[in-house]
């Protein structure tokens, strides 16, 4: 059974989907100056930077919080 979420704008998305555009978007070095996570900022790649997000909330809310700001 399917629910809608009209009020949620990241229905639908993963957070690999939302990473890759971001990474796509600004690069690992700006993505790290933007959000200061170690995961951008030493050896980043998407397969750590998904498994430190998946585990850490705030982290998490901060790349998405980037992501609906930004204007792709």
């Amino acid at each position: 059974m399917s629910t809608i979420q009209p009020n949620n704008p990241l229905h639908g998305l993963s957070l690999e989907t939302i990473l890759t555009k971001l990474v796509d978007y600004y690069g690992w070095t700006d993505l790290g100056e933007i959000i200061v996570i170690r995961c951008f900022t030493h050896e980043p790649s998407i397969k750590s930077s998904l498994k430190f997000l998946r585990k850490t909330p705030w982290a998490r809310l901060k790349v998405e919080e980037l992501y609906l700001d930004t204007e792709f």
